[in-house]
């Protein structure tokens, strides 16, 4: 191939890039600390740096280091000082510069990056040339090109682009920052003060998109973030493995990642709820029956406080006392803090006092006026310690102190409904379910106040309870956060009716909702299909509107009862034939005669948040964990019991819109019982 050939070229810059990549990781690993640290502690922070930055600069093999350029026209404007006139920049994940630093490939979300985004015929943004490159592996095989600025080329789809979206996936999901979209990238280069709402259909990307725009944010307010934190938080622990590398591919390795359920862990649970009991549990109301309780404890004072000091007795009378308990109350502030502020205030009281007698005192002796015997005992008589989960296991096994703290909340039904109906003998033999928990984390913030994030990204929030909406709401209160949905996939009996109620119970009103409709992952015929749903379960949300070329394979296959688990598997193995993984989803009723069908047709299988490989592509999937996981291909095993096997039908065919769109390139529908009536045409 002649050495000018425009792929060869392509070739030897991403070889160079590669050498450059290793250059910058090799003088951070050659660094010597000896001689520039003050003291072990200082060294080991510096250590850890440097081991942390090593990690970033790891160039992982067979992920395209660039898989963009851009040719400008001019030189880039002032905020993008760097280049002249008709300056190159290759897009990447992460910067690469030569050994005189001059960039070899740019990173994604540098301003200088938004073209290669956001250009387009209309709007070339000065985009001479925009190259897109196709892999295999980490080998650059193709580049496809697309002149902005020439009027005489007509705009067309690109292939690459297509092919990107639409290549087989084996392993963790995958990042999509080589095949963002125009109004994807305005959800991600959005600042860091506002919340942002993004409702979006299957295969919409919005996950990708939410997590994109951490790894943004990190980029543009990196020393801001760093003393806050940031927090992805998931549906479970399958879904966060799932997505686990997508940041550490785009260079962010400090995002710590949680459940809902690992945040209001303060104490175990270990039992189950019905349905309506956790729908009450969950209810916002219960917010305000929780505060009552906490404030219940404080009782007002009946008797004046006798402080001795040495030779003189200094008295608070019953009176004073009862204003500064009131208006500790009414300053409304946490109990816990206001517990801590009372014996101050005494102490101030007592301090006036000596003040007029004519002595002399000082803040350390108002500090030990605070911690005097009589101070300690009024402040514990008065406003008494408050442990959380003692108080809402009183709350569920007293029904006069539910009452009395739910009066005008809680219908009396309701309370009924949340009240334990078995005595508990005491905390420790309680087996609290996952809404205890959340109440248990709601009054703890009551007594002391949770620690803010800078910024908490909230994925599948369409699930959560009010409650739970408070209890993420408490970990970004001084921050922002990215709240990623799909109303039509609500599949909790407490599933959002609104995103506009939901961001008020986050403490976010003012937050913007987005819409993302163009569907990049689910192959037209079957987004088709699976939208037949959505009059009966979210109506006037709009359809995703797929735009693969690609129609995908689809088909929906009559069985009988008696050969239903054969159909099954021959369907796997069928699937198993093409490149890609594929996924098994069914009732979860029904996933261990499928796991017995497939072990005695010797078919391997991994379980939910087990990592696809080559050598083993298949997942068997329950129908309840199947959400925000993806497979090139899926048998959908018995839609009929999967929408059974929900508390009512409009949670059923929730559930089943969700195991329906779960596939990249193909999907098969297996049934013996009749179809929902709502799948027809």
């Amino acid at each position: 191939m002649p050495s000018d050939d425009p792929l060869s070229r392509e070739r030897a810059h991403l070889t160079h890039s590669r050498a450059a990549l290793r250059s910058m990781r090799e003088d951070v690993q050659s660094l010597d600390i000896r001689d520039v640290t003050a003291n072990w502690v200082n060294a080991e922070v510096l250590t850890r740096q440097i081991d942390e930055r090593i990690k970033a600069l790891a160039d992982l093999s067979h992920t395209p280091l660039f898989f963009g350029r851009l040719d400008y026209l001019h030189a880039p404007g002032a905020e993008q000082a760097e280049g002249a006139e008709g300056e190159r920049f290759y897009i990447g994940r992460r910067h690469v510069h030569d050994a005189g630093g001059d960039p070899m490939v740019i990173d994604w979300r540098a301003p200088v990056s938004q073209p290669f985004y956001r250009a387009s015929k209309k709007a070339p943004m000065d985009i001479a040339l925009r190259r897109r490159f196709g892999y295999t592996g980490g080998d650059l095989t193709a580049y496809e090109d697309e002149h902005l600025s020439d009027p005489a080329e007509t705009a067309a789809t690109s292939k690459l682009l297509q092919q990107e979206i639409e290549r087989p996936r084996v392993g963790p999901m995958r990042d999509i920052v080589a095949t963002i979209q125009p109004e994807q990238d305005e959800i991600v280069r959005s600042g860091l003060g506002g919340t942002v709402c993004v409702q979006g259909g299957p295969g919409t990307g919005k996950t990708a998109v939410g997590l994109h725009r951490v790894a943004y944010l990190l980029y543009a307010h990196r020393d801001r973030l760093a003393r806050t934190g940031t927090l992805v938080i998931g549906p479970n622990a399958s879904f966060l493995h799932y997505i686990e590398q997508v940041l550490p591919a785009l260079g962010e390795l400090e995002v710590k990642q949680a459940t809902v359920a690992d945040l209001v862990a303060h104490v175990e649970v270990r039992g189950t709820d019905e349905a309506a009991t956790a729908v009450v549990k969950g209810d916002a109301r219960m917010a305000e029956v929780l505060r009552r309780a906490v404030r219940a404890h404080v009782t007002l004072p009946t008797e004046q406080v006798v402080v001795v000091r040495g030779s003189r007795r200094w008295r608070v009378p019953e009176y004073e006392l009862t204003t500064i308990v009131r208006e500790l109350l009414d300053r409304d502030i946490r109990y816990g803090a206001a517990r801590d502020a009372l014996p101050q205030r005494i102490a101030h009281a007592v301090l006036v006092q000596m003040e007029r007698s004519g002595e002399a005192p000082d803040d350390r002796v108002q500090d030990a006026v605070a911690r005097n015997p009589a101070v300690k005992a009024a402040v514990k008589a008065i406003w008494p310690p408050v442990d959380p989960a003692k108080l809402v296991f009183r709350l569920l096994s007293d029904a006069d102190f539910l009452a009395l703290h739910a009066e005008g909340v809680l219908t009396g039904e309701e309370q009924e409904t949340i009240r334990w109906a078995k005595p508990v003998r005491s905390v420790k033999s309680v087996k609290w379910a996952a809404a205890d928990a959340v109440l248990i984390d709601e009054a703890t913030d009551l007594v002391q106040r949770t620690h803010s994030l800078g910024h908490v990204v909230l994925d599948e929030a369409q699930d959560l309870s009010p409650m739970q909406y408070r209890a993420v709401g408490r970990r970004c209160t001084t921050g922002s956060a990215t709240v990623l949905g799909d109303l039509a996939q609500g599949t909790t009996p407490w599933a959002t009716r609104s995103w506009e109620e939901a961001l008020a119970h986050l403490g976010k009103p003012e937050a913007v909702v987005e819409e993302l409709t163009a569907g990049f992952r689910v192959p037209t015929d079957v987004i088709t299909y699976a939208s037949r749903l959505l009059p009966h379960i979210a109506p006037g949300l709009a359809p995703v509107a797929s735009v693969r070329e690609n129609p995908g394979f689809f088909e929906v296959r009559e069985t009988t009862v008696d050969t239903t688990a054969a159909e099954v598997v021959a369907a796997c193995e069928e699937l198993l034939g093409r490149e890609g993984s594929v996924g098994l989803i069914a009732a979860d009723a029904r996933v261990p005669v499928l796991s017995e069908a497939l072990a005695k047709a010797g078919l391997p299988h991994l379980a939910p948040g087990e990592e696809t490989t080559a050598a083993a592509r298949l997942t068997l999937v329950p129908a309840s964990l199947a959400k925000g996981l993806e497979y090139d291909y899926v048998v959908l095993d018995e839609p009929r019991a999967v929408v059974d096997g929900e508390p009512d039908e409009r949670t059923g065919l929730r559930r089943l819109y969700v195991t329906l769109t779960r596939a990249v390139s193909g999907l098969i529908v297996t049934h013996a019982d009749a179809l929902p009536a709502q799948l027809g045409d």
